[in-house]
């Protein structure tokens, strides 16, 4: 009954993120477009969660939670920085979005403090679920896109290609946390899938991440199996390449090779952040505030966002904005050094943090950086709780148990 339990709230927190802004149109269901299933989704969980709390013990995570304060001093400003936005600015949805990416990232931070161990691996182990139907979804029912481009369940490449990249993450962190090789074998399948997708930003933030780690782990890693498991991909990659369609391989020498290399192609996006830029240049002190981007610029140009998180904070919150935004991410940073008694566990979150901050560099509105703040979240939670020691009465009963 506490398996289950413990399982219910942080089941629908993972299907709240992954799902996005999902409302029923999508489903077909056009007359119940205003539907936001995110806000019935997460209301769902916060009572899960709270039932869950209850019954916990009582906490005992460090208070160094000044990070966390930030982090929603910062939403709230971003929020009130409506009150000065241009006319055209979409304050609704960019307002609910905020607070339940505040909200998510409180749930998160409470569903892990309670059994950090069990709740971070319950997130992998689901991340890892959902990339792998996400993956044969796109690859099998959804297709390629107008731009040859792989996704699934109406979501956009950029958003694909985190799930995916995370599934690799995930796999990763079930091998080091139990042992088992057979997730790694999932790997090819999320690597095929990001290539897909065609975000060469996504593959480029996961490159760098996968690299930090090999470089932080270089003295524990054996040459043997890094060669093997090199190897497999590379030999699964030629394979790939050898029998795949012409879906696959077109879309690779086209969106790699052609656009990237050749012709040097980046999206329009050193125009778009320059006009961010601008931005915050006439406007330094607190911004444009709330969509003050669009509101300004990508009305009249077509342009949803600046296309990276920093500069939106900057053009649309100022020195104030990036000051509350700095705050939290220092104090986050100094709460998750060296990884508390869990250093693993931590270390495997803070990944998944950087990996989809670096992500949100070159892609994506504030809702699309949640899992940043998630993982975030997750990492402090591991960091800053405690591990509980049980009494040798109760380690020989669980002994005896198992």
């Amino acid at each position: 009954m506490t398996s289950r339990a413990f399982l219910a709230p942080g089941l629908m927190l993972v299907l709240v993120t992954i799902g996005g802004r999902y409302t029923l149109d999508r489903a077909g269901l056009v007359d119940l477009a205003w539907v936001d299933l995110r806000v019935i989704g997460l209301i769902v969980a916060v009572v899960l969660l709270a039932i869950e709390a209850a019954r916990r013990p009582p906490s005992t995570t460090s208070r160094k939670e000044g990070w966390l304060l930030a982090a929603l001093l910062f939403f709230l400003f971003q929020i009130a920085s409506a009150l000065w936005a241009p006319p055209a600015s979409r304050i609704g949805p960019q307002t609910l979005d905020l607070v339940l990416l505040g909200v998510l990232v409180l749930a998160f931070y409470v569903y892990a403090t309670g059994d950090p161990d069990r709740a971070i691996r319950l997130v992998f182990q689901l991340l890892f679920a959902v990339a792998i139907v996400f993956a044969l979804a796109a690859i099998f029912i959804s297709g390629p896109g107008e731009q040859g481009r792989y996704s699934a369940f109406g979501g956009g490449p950029n958003v694909f290609v985190r799930i995916e990249l995370l599934g690799v993450i995930s796999a990763v962190a079930m091998f080091l946390l139990t042992g088992r090789w057979w997730p790694l074998l999932v790997t090819p399948l999320f690597l095929l899938a990001a290539v897909l997708s065609g975000s060469r930003a996504g593959l480029l933030a996961g490159g760098v991440v996968g690299f930090a780690a090999l470089l932080k782990l270089r003295h524990r890693l054996r040459t043997g199996p890094v060669v093997a498991a090199g190897v497999l991909l590379l030999g699964v990659g030629a394979a790939l390449w050898a029998f795949a369609p012409p879906a696959f391989t077109d879309l690779f020498q086209e969106r790699f090779v052609e656009q990237t290399v050749q012709e040097q192609y980046l999206s329009d996006r050193t125009s778009i952040w320059a006009a961010a830029w601008n931005l915050f240049l006439d406007h330094p002190v607190a911004g444009t505030g709330l969509d003050g981007f669009y509101g300004v610029i990508g009305v009249n140009q077509a342009v949803e966002y600046p296309h990276n998180y920093l500069l939106a904070v900057a053009a649309e919150g100022g020195l104030a904005g990036l000051g509350l935004l700095t705050a939290s991410l220092v104090l986050w940073t100094r709460v998750v050094h060296g990884g508390g008694q869990r250093p693993m566990l931590t270390g495997l979150a803070v990944a998944s943090a950087v990996f989809v901050a670096l992500s949100s560099l070159f892609s994506g509105d504030y809702y699309d950086s949640r899992l940043a703040w998630i993982f975030a979240a997750l990492a402090a939670a591991a960091a800053l709780t405690p591990v509980r020691t049980q009494p040798a009465g109760a380690r020989e009963l669980a002994r005896a148990g198992r």
